[in-house]
C-alpha cells in the first residue's frame, strides 16, 4: 500500500505550465495570459502576494504540481484601515480532489498570513457554483458585509 502525502510549498515560475494545465481542467479554458501576469507579479512583489503549490508525493518519490492558490493583500483599499488578502485562483486537480489538497492549500495561505500579521481572507464565487461554496464555507468563509456592484462595459459607453 503506497502512503501518499500533500506538501505545501510556494509557487515558482517553474510550475507555470502545470498549473495552466490544472487550471484549464477547472475552467474549461486555457487561461495562460491571466495566470503568467499574476504568478509574475507575485515574484515580482512577494511583499504583496501570496503564491502556494500543493504536490503529492509518495513513498516511492517524486511530487508533480496538483493545486495551487494565488492570492494579493490589499492595503487600504475602500476605506480599509487594516491588510486583507483576497484569494483570486485556487485550483486542485480534478483527480485530487476531495483528498485534502484545497484544505491544505488554505492552510498555507492561512500560515502565510499569520506570518505577515493579516487577519482577514476574502474572495468572490458565483452564486450558482455549489461545489466551491461548499469548499469555502467548510473553510469557515462567511458571507461579507460588501455590497458588490457591476456596470456592463457597453452601458459605460452610453454616458
Amino acid at each position: 500500500m503506497t502512503t501518499e502525502t500533500v506538501t505545501v510549498r510556494p509557487l515558482v515560475e517553474a510550475d507555470l505550465n502545470a498549473a495552466v494545465e490544472i487550471d484549464k481542467a477547472i475552467a474549461g479554458r486555457a487561461r495562460r495570459g491571466f495566470m503568467e501576469k499574476r504568478l509574475a507579479a507575485a515574484l515580482r512583489t512577494p511583499d504583496r502576494h501570496i503564491q502556494v503549490a500543493a504536490e503529492i508525493s509518495s513513498e516511492s518519490g517524486g511530487g508533480a504540481l496538483t493545486g495551487f492558490a494565488l492570492a494579493r493583500i490589499q492595503d487600504g483599499e475602500f476605506g480599509r484601515s487594516e491588510p486583507a488578502v483576497v484569494l483570486e485562483a485556487l485550483s486542485v486537480d480534478p483527480a485530487q480532489q476531495h483528498h485534502g489538497t484545497g484544505q491544505a492549500l488554505m492552510s498555507g495561505i492561512e500560515e502565510v498570513m499569520r506570518h505577515k500579521g493579516i487577519r482577514e481572507l476574502q474572495t468572490q464565487a458565483s452564486w450558482k457554483d455549489h461545489e466551491v461554496l461548499k469548499f469555502f464555507d467548510a473553510n469557515g468563509f462567511r458571507l461579507a458585509r460588501r455590497t458588490v456592484v457591476e456596470i456592463p462595459v457597453a452601458r459605460v459607453h452610453e454616458f
